[in-house]
This record gives structure tokens, sequence and C-alpha cells, in this order.
């Protein structure tokens, strides 16, 4: 049941990144009109280095398809890791209107990186 349930978990969350990374390319989903203009500044001075959108859009969509293939899904879980500490600060520091759901799938990827601890102490281990 356990392994049902983080595979669905798991399969859900890679599914959100995926897309989020699949909308940086190709602007899919309108932007809200009632966007704070921290947030548009910010996003506006992301946009402004021309490789850090397309960097984090890779990030998603090779994390997310990691993490939903059971096997690679640790490495996922350190790919996304760096992306989901971006998304939790700029929804903690600038707008705080989708903390909920970054700290709901925060902590998915806590339980993803929980339940794969043994490869990580592995690596630490040597």
């Amino acid at each position: 049941m356990k392994n049902k349930i983080t595979f669905l978990l798991s399969l859900l969350f890679g599914i959100m990144f995926i897309n989020a990374g699949l909308n940086k390319f190709f602007n899919y989903m309108p932007v809200p009109d009632d966007l704070p203009g921290k947030m548009l500044k910010v996003m506006t001075a992301m946009m402004e280095i021309g490789w850090l959108i397309p960097l984090v859009a890779v990030a998603e969509i090779l994390g997310g398809i990691l993490i939903i293939i059971p096997k690679t899904r640790a490495l996922g879980a350190l790919i996304i890791f760096p992306v989901m500490v971006g998304i939790i600060l700029m929804n903690t520091l600038i707008d705080t209107g989708g903390l909920p759901i970054a700290l709901a799938f925060s902590a998915v990827l806590l339980w993803i990186i929980y339940d794969n601890r043994a490869k990580f102490l592995a690596v630490v281990r040597g």
C-alpha cells in the first residue's frame, strides 16, 4: 500500500513539474491578472537573465520525469530540490498566496527524499 501511495504522489508531483517546465518553453498557461507587483518585478528580472528560465525549465522537466520512475526517483529529487527551495523562498518572501501549495509539494519532496534515504546514505558513507 505504501508503494502505491508513494507512486501516486510521485506521479502527481512529477507531472506538475513537467507541466511547469514545459510552460516555461511554450507559455500555454496565462499569467494571472492579479500578480503582485513584487512578483512581477522578480519574474521580469529572471527573464532578463536569458539562461535562467530555460535552466529551471530543463531541471523541472528532467526532475519530474526522473521522479515518476521509481528507480531514478532519488536522482529526480536531487534535481528538483534546489528548484523547490526557490519556490518556497519566492512564496515566503515575495508573495505568500501560493505558500500552502508550495508547502504541500515540499512535503511530498521531503517524503521522497526520506523514502530514498538509503541511497543517499550510501553516497555519503562512500
